[in-house]
């Protein structure tokens, strides 16, 4: 892992655990200013450092390979391209120990994931809420002068919260897995921050 992601990556678990920077540097047997520097994306550490912070954080930094960490972020974010929240699931909760970029990118998966989901059944519930209305108010046939009444109209436009979701979700995954490509900020609008 390469700075600044290992900075970050170091702060997040010494944060995660309870940490100060002054424990952890006592573990570590280097000064606290190291351990500041470490996080701040200033120095990378010897290798001496990285293995006890590695043993000491339970994170294997040493590991990662960086074309293998953008392989599974292509796939992060590809796998949102179908809003089945499974995918991304397990992809994040395999490998976000290893990485970085793949926990915090893997959490803006996942609330986008969430949160087209929650639209889709809305959509849906909708859809059959309407149609219902109006066969226990007894107009089960509105006159829309095409011929058809709304009732089958709105049967007619079941599928398009699906397919208009779909749509969207395969466009955000695209683009996403593109721009975590170049290493560009990944953006997915309208998510809902359910997980942080």
């Amino acid at each position: 892992m390469r700075q600044p992601d290992l900075g970050l990556k170091v702060a997040d678990l010494r944060q995660q655990k309870g940490m100060t920077q002054e424990q952890l540097a006592e573990k570590c047997e280097v000064s606290a200013r190291t351990i500041q520097r470490i996080e701040s994306g200033e120095v990378d550490p010897r290798a001496f450092t990285l293995q006890c912070l590695s043993d000491t954080l339970q994170f294997d930094f040493m590991e990662e390979n960086a074309s293998n960490e953008n392989l599974w972020l292509v796939l992060l974010h590809l796998s949102s391209a179908i809003p089945l929240l499974i995918f991304p699931l397990l992809i994040w909760s395999w490998k976000k120990n290893q990485s970085y970029k793949i926990d915090k990118q893997g959490h803006a998966v996942l609330n986008f994931q969430i949160t087209m989901l929650l639209l889709m059944f809305l959509g849906g519930f909708l859809l059959m809420l309407v149609p219902t209305i109006f066969t226990f108010l007894g107009k089960r046939y509105v006159d829309t002068g095409l011929g058809i009444g709304l009732f089958e109209i709105m049967l007619l436009c079941a599928p398009m919260p699906v397919i208009f979701i779909g749509i969207f979700c395969t466009y955000q995954g695209v683009v996403n897995a593109m721009r975590a490509l170049s290493s560009k900020p990944i953006r997915y609008p309208l998510s809902i921050p359910f997980i942080r």
